[in-house]
């Protein structure tokens, strides 16, 4: 169990790194995303999950400015 948190932990790390800008927003878009309680009908209800810790504004902010390298990511993604 511990070795498998560990390997998500060592992810979630490696996913931020993935994420050149607006990295927090985003990140907490995603976990608001992954943690929601059934299907997510609206950006706004996602600005509400307490995952997401920084309102609706610092969401449009992270969806319109945020960048994700890609190529990282599948490294990473491939590395698990």
């Amino acid at each position: 169990m511990a070795a498998a948190l560990g390997r998500l932990s060592g992810f979630r790390n490696e996913f931020h790194r993935c994420l050149s800008s607006r990295a927090d927003g985003l990140f907490e878009l995603t976990d608001a995303v992954l943690c929601a309680d059934g299907p997510v009908r609206s950006l706004v209800e996602l600005s509400l999950a307490s995952e997401h810790r920084r309102g609706h504004g610092g969401l449009y902010a992270a969806l319109n400015r945020g960048r994700v390298e890609v190529s990282r990511l599948r490294r990473a993604l491939a590395g698990l």
